[in-house]
């Protein structure tokens, strides 16, 4: 890969995105990203996501605020930057009636210095399904084809928005290790996912976004100790909150009683779990 050393491959300072209703859905953000690293939005439907991979993709204008990538800017610069990017969104809308394979060159096609279309298909696991056309696919399947098209072009940069979303279990690991692979060839990855055991599977660093703006912003292990976990349970007949080991013994910084639901705040989930499976 042929990158140019930048201090950082994606800068986002003070990003606003207002739509023309008047909703503002990315409400003055900053982050940046390194060369080599999978970075990613974790957040609830509506969070701003999609709007802000939007904007670095150069889709968009912003609002306010400046972003790069690559050194360029993605929106008036597009033509510097859109070579040397891959881009999964949420929904491909390929033409329905094209096989896996007649979409695969089609896309290429349009793509500077495309690798083999049946290479990329083989990456994602759809080189036995190449003869099959687009309709026939399954959501799953789409979602990798989006996969592999992003990578046609051997891209420097990778924007992922919810890659996992509609596959089962086993082809969230494959592209967990497909990701995991890219990553170690020096390929800088952005994704959005609202699953928190993905980011923290794969990420070098994520930001949890909420209602447009960053909430919190860190390594996983770092966000994760900064967000306390909660624990909910109900009590066995005739027991009371009196009758649990020593909630401050196990980490436990608060607690709420409805009923004979139990609901608590922890910071150290697995010696909360822990204790309380022991007492039970």
């Amino acid at each position: 890969m042929n990158t140019d050393e930048h201090e950082h491959v994606i800068e986002v300072t003070d990003l606003r995105r207002v739509y023309g209703g008047g909703f503002e859905a990315v409400r003055g953000i900053s982050f940046a990203v390194d060369s080599g690293e999978v970075f990613a939005l974790l957040g609830t439907n509506g969070a701003g996501k999609t709007s802000t991979v939007e904007l670095l993709e150069g889709l968009a204008r912003p609002t306010d605020g400046r972003i790069r990538v690559l050194g360029h800017d993605p929106y008036a610069e597009r033509a510097a930057v859109r070579p040397r990017t891959g881009v999964m969104l949420q929904e491909g809308g390929f033409p329905s009636e094209l096989t896996v394979d007649e979409t695969a060159r089609m896309w290429a096609g349009c793509v500077s210095g495309a690798r083999p279309p049946l290479e990329v298909l083989e990456l994602v696991g759809l080189a036995r399904r190449t003869g099959v056309r687009v309709k026939q696919l399954s959501g799953g399947e789409r979602r990798r084809l989006d996969l592999a098209l992003a990578l046609l072009g051997d891209p420097e940069v990778l924007f992922l928005d919810e890659p996992t979303t509609g596959l089962d279990a086993e082809g969230r690991r494959d592209t967990w290790e497909l990701v995991r692979a890219l990553r170690d060839r020096g390929t800088t990855v952005l994704l959005t996912t609202h699953y928190l055991e993905e980011a923290e599977d794969l990420a070098d660093r994520l930001a949890i976004l909420h209602d447009g703006r960053i909430a919190v912003t860190g390594t996983p292990a770092e966000v994760t100790a900064a967000q306390p976990a909660r624990i909910s349970f109900e009590l066995p007949k005739g027991y009371f909150v009196g009758d649990l080991p020593p909630l401050g013994e196990l980490g436990v910084s608060g607690h709420e009683l409805d009923g004979s639901v139990v609901r608590l705040r922890t910071r150290e989930l697995q010696r909360t779990a822990t204790g309380l499976l022991v007492w039970a």
